[in-house]
């Protein structure tokens, strides 16, 4: 069920970084517990998060929440990882709308969280997390509706292409591609040595569309896209153009054969196993995607050392800057009924502490100062050194425009990469999804 949406939320992240700017946090009206109600008696605490491969990322949460438990032996937390598009798209809709959703959940933020305190789903935390905000900075932003805080990030960074230094070596690619007409160029030479040139989980959808968001950030203006997130406007030509240039792009023939019905990130057979066995050179995802490529990797030594991380490349003349880059992160939040416990609990996931223990799993940038020095992945350092440099940052589309456009405009993209979509129908599916 799609819930009715106003407005969405917006960023566009300056940063000095988002990682590592101070910020503040804007005034709430909630109430903290007093400290003689914490902790007093027993409580269960259900987590919901997207770390549902085993491998690091799954294994330290595991390891947070006993800790946490360890620290307070009155909560004792019940951890569920669900996989990425089953968590967004079905099982937390599903679970927020019962009488019964998880305690603390994952929240990515901008329009999906606005569509949330609408609906009234979420506890304000302002008051009581006033000092992580100040700790994180501007990254909170996301997490915000109308100055009040309703959750917290604990990874941000921009998205990129991850590739294998080894395979461009062999296809005679001296350096990473700065445009898009080098990475066509790329693309030729690594089908040249038969290697499939770019790995893209369309079965999941959102992968694919991720590739469109990234032409709409290069064709379109700083200030289109502002006035898009902010007012559902999406008049301008140049998101026809986003689907033009993506429909060009597809007609070289990147991808892996059946790329429309391969997953994202499952196992060595989805878009990010071909990539992290070797099979595929190229695969556009976030900062997160080297924990997922050490779960599914069968060598994690060869991982290691032909890993590498460049950013999305140029388009020579389009309208958007080149220095623009697609970014986000992942949060979490309480059920507004959840009890105080979950607020604390939240506040302990983003301390410096947990935080550098974040980093040093690889598989994300940390947000808290003092955790940055746990990041340790050479390619995970090229992201930070990105994010640190670019000019501005867009937070994910369909994140940005709230779940009711976002799906909508997922569902019409993957479309394109079937066959059977059009660029104008990308848009007329986004506006008619803004009408609802």
């Amino acid at each position: 069920m799609a819930i009715k949406r106003r407005a969405t939320t917006f960023l566009a992240l300056s940063m000095t970084t988002a990682l590592l700017v101070a910020g503040c946090g804007g005034g709430g009206e909630s109430e903290a517990p007093a400290e003689s109600e914490l902790y007093k008696n027993p409580v269960t605490l259900t987590w919901w998060h997207n770390a549902s491969q085993d491998g690091p990322g799954k294994e330290y949460w595991a390891k947070v929440a006993k800790d946490f438990s360890a620290l307070h032996p009155t909560v004792t937390i019940e951890v569920e990882g669900i996989e990425t598009n089953q968590l967004q798209r079905t099982r937390l809709p599903a679970a927020l709308l019962s009488n019964d959703p998880p305690d603390i959940f994952q929240a990515w933020g901008g329009g999906e969280i606005r569509e949330q305190v609408e609906a009234d789903y979420l506890k304000d935390i302002t008051d009581q997390v006033k000092d992580e905000v100040a700790n994180i900075g501007s990254a909170v932003e996301i997490w915000q509706v109308d100055g009040k805080q309703y959750g917290l990030p604990y990874r941000m960074g921009i998205e990129g292409i991850w590739y294998n230094k080894e395979l461009f070596q062999q296809a005679g690619i001296t350096a990473p591609p700065a445009t898009f007409d080098e990475l066509n160029d790329a693309v030729t030479k690594l089908k040249a040595i038969n290697v499939i040139p770019i790995a893209v989980g369309a079965g999941d959808k959102w992968p694919a569309a991720h590739w469109w968001y990234n032409f709409a950030l290069r064709a379109c203006s700083v200030d289109t896209l502002r006035k898009a997130s902010l007012e559902n406007n999406f008049d301008d030509q140049c998101f026809v153009k986003a689907g033009q240039d993506l429909k060009a792009f597809i007609d070289t023939k990147p991808f892996q054969p059946n790329f429309i019905a391969t997953p994202g990130q499952n196992d060595p057979t989805s878009a990010n196993g071909l990539l992290a066995n070797g099979k595929a050179a190229m695969e556009l995802m976030g900062d997160w995607n080297k924990g997922t490529l050490d779960t599914v990797t069968e060598d994690q030594e060869a991982l290691n050392k032909f890993i590498g991380w460049f950013p999305v490349p140029a388009i020579t003349g389009s309208a958007g800057d080149p220095k623009a880059a697609l970014g986000g992160g992942d949060g979490f939040a309480c059920a507004k009924n959840a009890p105080a416990e979950c607020v604390e609990f939240l506040k302990y996931i983003v301390s410096p502490e947990v935080q550098k223990g974040y980093a040093e799993t690889g598989t994300g940038l940390p947000v808290a100062k003092g955790a940055e020095d746990g990041v340790k992945d050479p390619a995970l350092k090229s992201i930070l050194e990105a994010t640190t440099s670019a000019t501005y940052v867009q937070l994910w589309l369909d994140t940005a425009f709230g779940s009711t456009v976002g799906n909508a405009m997922n569902d019409a993209i993957v479309a394109i990469f079937a066959g059977n979509g059009t660029p104008e129908q990308v848009v007329e599916a986004m506006k008619a999804a803004a009408r609802k």
